[in-house]
């Protein structure tokens, strides 16, 4: 056993001679944590469980908890087992390597440097995507951050320039009237290849209440009914310019069916010269045209509902239908069948990526949106490629635009950032206090993102966190995380989606687990992602794995919630578990609390 401890410290100390060049040009703030993830990556190319076991037995550290002071851990276990065998006191030396402690806080104050201050009563982070409303909605920023969001994530695939700056302005608002510092979290679109835009649906608007964890009305939702939203408050703006406006009174009501023939009322609160705020307790869906009346009988003038903002359109998709990937930026639209149910044309959309019509094989293997809908490539032509749906889950399948396009087994060389990410950059400097690359694939992308921020003189200004999406990804996380530590602060964010299409559903478990561990061991803050509690936040109500997947998340720095119409009762959730899980876990390393008896639900 002590053989082969000396082995593997020989090893860790060969290793760190190799990469002592890298190891020198990391950041002064990063200089041990690089040392130590060089040597937990030696002591993990061995197979050490039986050294474990046998450690295990003798009541001695198994090394499994060794990620943030590896060479510390290694020298202690040696000095012990020096001692059982000369038959003498514990020789402890100072070895001039990372103590458990130090490794420890190292962890938590880059955690704090790249994420901000955590929330009384857990340790890790909350990251929530926010939505396009969350740009002229500032009621959702406020409720957000309000709810226990402590980074807020733009993405730069949607939306725009104008639509991040009120975003960002509603985000500094509410964390200045909370007193509650929320960082703004920008991620770049990266190479990703994704659908084009698809032929916009219906011109219709849904309007919701606030509602509790258990759907209980709290606060009804409030708006603005004018030509024109108001001048100067930030409410919901329903486009209405008749002169009816004009003659009606607080206490009044407009009475009309909504899109889906419900009976529906507004309450007018307060009328003023261009318009009337009014409030809904019960959630409406209204449509362009649709006429109101200010009698319960409709027997009034009616005031008709001006042109709503159409909503994104769709393509339904089942087993073994076609889909047409065009070249050219087409306006996708769903399959069109003929009077007699017969199929006119097959849906088609367009492909973002032009490399890839010259890089994919028929044959090959091509997932949409995280894998909910399996494909394989049927043809190839410069311009277009057919596909064939071979899995949506039960029902078919809405493929929508911006939505991601994995090829697992196709050999393409899209790399590094894009034309538009350098563009978007210069707005992420100058707002943002941290930027996510997405798709990082080897040290050169991490490189060619630092060179771009030293060019705007913005490596003092933001943060960095490095998506891993794909297989490259996670077997490059050495040399990407040693390039990426040039800079300060850092973080990576494990962004499973895209990531178990890359390594294969099989393997995810592994691999996240191994990416954990392996920031840990660098002292980089890691950002549990995707899909977690997506059910909670979309539909209202969390599936029982989804609520082990949120335990499980605890051992990260920040867990990211993606947008939903019930994002803050899922923020709210993970607030719960999370709290609930810091007695019983510090990163890797269980906890052990006194037992308590299950309680009822908390009030």
């Amino acid at each position: 056993m002590l053989r082969q401890l000396e082995d593997i410290i020989a090893q860790a100390l060969a290793l760190e001679e190799l990469y002592r060049e890298k190891l020198e040009r990391v950041h002064p703030n990063f200089r041990e944590s690089a040392r130590n993830l060089v040597h937990y990556r030696a002591m993990r190319s061995n197979d050490i469980r039986d050294l474990q076991v046998k450690l295990g037995y003798m009541g001695i550290s198994r090394l499994a908890k060794a990620e943030s002071h590896t060479m510390a851990n290694l020298c202690i276990t040696r000095a012990i087992l020096q001692a059982f065998l000369n038959d003498e006191p514990i020789q402890m030396k100072q070895e001039g390597f990372l103590s458990i402690p130090e490794g420890n806080r190292l962890i938590r104050s880059n955690a704090k440097a790249l994420l901000g201050y955590r929330s009384k009563g857990r340790r890790t982070r909350i990251m929530v995507t926010l939505p396009s409303e969350a740009a002229d909605d500032y009621k959702l920023v406020r409720g957000l951050i309000a709810a226990g969001m402590n980074c807020a994530r733009i993405n730069c695939a949607h939306d725009g320039p104008e639509q991040w700056k009120k975003m960002v302005d509603n985000i500094r608002k509410a964390s200045g009237k909370l007193k509650r510092k929320c960082r703004i979290s920008m991620d770049l679109g990266g190479p990703k290849i994704r659908t084009g835009q698809i032929k916009p649906g219906p011109e219709v608007r849904k309007y919701r209440p606030e509602k509790d964890i258990r759907g209980r009305v709290v606060a009804p939702v409030e708006l603005w009914i004018g030509p024109q939203p108001h001048p100067s408050m930030e409410l919901l703006h329903l486009p209405v310019g008749s002169p009816e406006l004009k003659k009606l009174q607080a206490g009044d009501k407009l009475y009309f069916n909504d899109a889906r023939f419900k009976r529906r009322e507004f309450i007018i609160t307060e009328v003023e010269e261009e318009g009337c705020r009014a409030e809904a307790y019960r959630t409406i869906i209204l449509e362009s045209g649709m006429l109101m009346y200010t009698d319960r009988e409709r027997k009034s003038t009616p005031i008709e509902v001006g042109e709503l903002p159409p909503v994104e359109g769709a393509i339904q998709l089942q087993k073994g239908d076609l889909l047409i990937l065009h070249k050219a930026p087409i306006l996708g639209e769903p399959a069109k069948y003929d009077k007699k149910g017969n199929l006119a044309r097959e849906a088609h959309v367009s492909c973002t990526s032009e490399e890839v019509f010259e890089q994919v094989q028929p044959g090959d293997p091509i997932l949409f949106d995280d894998g909910m809908i399996e494909a394989v490539v049927r043809e190839v032509g410069p311009e277009q490629i057919v596909v064939k749906i071979q899995h949506t889950k039960q029902g078919g399948a809405r493929l929508g635009a911006d939505k991601g396009i994995n090829l697992p087994t196709s050999n393409l060389s899209i790399r590094g950032l894009t034309a538009k990410d350098r563009k978007d950059l210069q707005f992420v400097a100058e707002y943002a206090d941290v930027v996510n690359m997405s798709f990082v694939n080897s040290a050169a992308d991490a490189r060619d993102l630092i060179e771009e921020l030293e060019r705007l003189g913005a490596t003092d200004k933001l943060g960095i966190i490095l998506k891993i999406e794909t297989q490259s990804g996670f077997n490059n996380l050495l040399d990407i995380l040693l390039e990426g530590m040039r800079v300060y602060p850092l973080g990576v964010m494990i962004a499973r989606g895209d990531l178990a299409i890359e390594c294969g559903w099989d393997n995810i478990g592994r691999v996240q687990e191994e990416i954990l561990s392996l920031c840990q061991s660098a002292h980089v803050p890691d950002i549990w992602a995707t899909q977690v509690l997506e059910n909670m936040a979309k539909r209202g109500i969390p599936s029982r794995a989804e609520i082990t997947d949120a335990a499980m998340a605890q051992r990260a720095e920040c867990v990211m919630l993606n947008k939903g119409d019930y994002i803050l009762q899922a923020i709210h959730l993970l607030d719960t578990i999370l709290k609930d899980m810091e007695p019983y876990q510090e990163k890797n390393a269980p906890m052990l609390p006194a037992m308590e008896l299950a309680g009822g639900h908390r009030r």
